[in-house]
């Protein structure tokens, strides 16, 4: 096997075909290194060969590779296949692989006995009867069995045990089993209440209600009353179980899928939704060593989660929350390995667009309390100290960033991080007054002047470590003003983003003017775009709130002589505030309690604005 540094890519595209299928990358000890796909080989793997715009990773894998074989395939959904057998075969290091390969729950519905079983299934469908789900985990399917055992009574006991009984069990005693194995339910009772399951299982809540109802009414019109309370009892619970519903909207089955990333890791969250409701979902953390994108990591996720065999069952649509290049392959792979036509979207509206937000809300948040995790946290604040040459470990961090638009209700934002992750109830905004507009600066100047002036009056902790989200500007602007305070035991750092301002490429900046420029995979930086990124929303979450606060605001409430009971008169003659302000001084004289005199003070402010 040749070295890395005797592969000749120029001389292996020479001749490479432009056809559809799957290339393997190797290192100079034959160690796979990455497979990947291509509707068109020759353009995809040139692309890892271009003088320049390639990531920081993606180059560290090109700098190894000493060896590429392809596979030719039909069509880009057959190398689509090729590629998910191989990664799955090989777990090359550089691709985007998942850990989680289990199958997934089912509750299974036995036939052929004369009183069927419900009960808990993973595997293989080989048993005869009804297979209801998937479900996302084993909890959801037995919270779904603790219900229908309280409500409809089926036996879940083994079948041994069923065979075997000679009088009723606890479970009869206490009203979660209405006793098939001792007779004590008849054989067309139980039918009964085997429909009504299978009604709820498969979603058809409102025909189970309509059923109920008239059963109820049924047996009390008969007298029997003790039965229609049992059908009374069924009915409330049914209503319960939908008012505790997290969804319900439609009848169809959906595959929710959100991505997002943050600090060069991501997390992919999944809404399993089956007739219309939403039973459960799963995070995933994929390992990405490439820093690709959302849909690139979507793209590479899919094709794991659906062409699997051990994934959940594919249903009809498909709802991401970004596009992903290979749609079409996607689509005509699962059809060859599922049997199944199914619809990807990313355009979404209604209840489906409050599925996506909440699944894109779940992998955040999950994403977060990742990065959170104590021991993630520890080994960040330990590259960290080692790659700043610190004394000890930061145990407390801060970092402010500035928020406006076009100058405009400037919000610096101050966060803060400690041994346990981020600390919010430490967070502090800063509304930002009289400054050039756009001055960020200034801005900065000012926050820092404020937090930590108030710190050293109050006698609070300083922080070990403080991250100044830019360059030597704002670097110089901060330590200035810890001078003047007296301040000296902070160490300070700017975070400079690259000239890609891309996460990944940033640049540490030190007070005496040195710069460092650390590995895009290196835990310590990671930390640091995850504080930096963190005081990031807080200031523009901070600004939108403000901005938002000052368009709530009527231009009426800037205007003397004019209180909330002429307010009221003025919008309630013309109708609205634009209406107002296009009114002239007459037709503001019109109005009830309103002189001539204020009608031309309300006209002259509206209009000098």
């Amino acid at each position: 096997m040749t070295n890395v540094a005797q592969f000749d890519p120029k001389a292996f595209l020479r001749n490479l075909t432009k056809q559809p299928g799957v290339y393997q990358m190797y290192d100079s000890e034959g160690g796979i290194l990455y497979v990947g796909k291509a509707k068109n080989l020759k353009n995809r793997v040139s692309s890892y060969f271009r003088a320049s715009g390639l990531s920081a990773k993606t180059e560290a894998l090109v700098k190894r590779i000493a060896h590429i074989e392809v596979t030719i395939a039909p069509s880009e959904a057959e190398a689509l296949v090729l590629e998910h057998n191989l990664i799955k075969a090989q777990k090359p290091p550089f691709n985007i692989l998942l850990r989680d390969d289990k199958s997934y729950p089912y509750i299974f519905l036995s036939e052929g006995e004369r009183h069927p079983r419900l009960s808990f299934h993973r595997g293989a469908k080989k048993k005869k009867g009804q297979y209801f789900g998937p479900y996302p985990s084993a909890g959801a399917v037995r919270e779904t069995l603790n219900f229908l055992q309280k409500t409809f009574g089926v036996r879940q006991c083994e079948n041994s045990v069923y065979r075997n009984r000679t009088r009723p069990c606890l479970l009869f005693q206490i009203g979660r089993c209405s006793g098939p194995c001792v007779d004590r339910i008849s054989d067309d009772d139980y039918a009964r209440d085997l429909e009504h399951t299978a009604l709820f299982l498969n979603g058809k809540s409102d025909t189970l209600h309509k059923k109920l109802v008239g059963q109820m009414e049924a047996a009390a019109e008969d007298l029997a009353y003790e039965k229609a309370a049992v059908f009374r009892d069924r009915i409330s619970a049914l209503r319960q179980v939908q008012a505790n519903q997290i969804i319900e909207a439609g009848h169809s089955n959906y595959d929710v899928i959100a991505c997002v990333r943050e600090a060069a890791l991501a997390c992919i969250h999944v809404l399993f939704v089956r007739q219309g409701k939403v039973i459960g979902s799963k995070s995933y953390f994929p390992k990405d060593k490439l820093d690709n994108d959302e849909g690139e990591v979507l793209s590479a996720f899919l094709a794991h989660f659906y062409l699997g065999g051990s994934s959940m069952d594919v249903p009809k649509n498909i709802i991401l929350s970004h596009k992903i290049d290979d749609e079409h392959a996607l689509v005509e792979a699962i059809k060859k390995i599922a049997e199944k036509n199914v619809n990807i979207t990313t355009a979404v509206r209604t209840y489906k667009a409050s599925w996506l937000a909440m699944g894109l809300e779940a992998a955040r948040q999950n994403l977060r309390s990742h990065l959170n995790n104590k021991q993630t946290l520890l080994q960040r604040y330990e590259t960290l100290q080692e790659i700043l040459a610190l004394d000890e470990i930061p145990m407390r961090m801060e970092c402010f960033d500035i928020s406006h638009s076009s100058g405009e209700l400037t919000v610096a934002s101050c966060v803060v991080f400690d041994q346990n992750g981020a600390r919010k109830s430490d967070y502090r905004r800063f509304n930002i007054e009289g400054i050039t507009k756009g001055d960020d600066y200034a801005a900065m100047e000012q926050a820092i002047q404020r937090r930590y002036t108030r710190l050293q009056k109050e006698a609070q902790r300083l922080p070990d470590l403080l991250l100044i989200d830019g360059g030597k500007g704002q670097l110089s602007k901060a330590k200035a003003v810890l001078q003047e305070l007296g301040v000296d035991e902070i160490e300070i750092v700017g975070v400079a983003k690259g000239t890609t301002r891309k996460a990944g490429f940033e640049t540490l900046i030190r007070t005496d003017g040195s710069e460092l420029s650390l590995g895009s995979d290196n835990p310590g930086l990671h930390l640091i775009q995850q504080i930096r990124d963190e005081a990031h929303r807080f200031a523009v979450t901070g600004h939108k709130q403000r901005r938002d606060k000052k368009r709530k605001t009527s231009t009426l409430e800037n205007i003397p002589g004019i209180g909330p009971k002429r307010r009221r008169e003025l919008l309630k003659h013309f109708g609205g505030l634009q209406e107002v302000m296009a009114a002239s001084v007459e037709e503001l004289a019109k109005v009830p309690n309103l002189s001539k005199k204020m009608a031309q003070e309300v006209y002259s402010t509206l209009h000098s604005e």
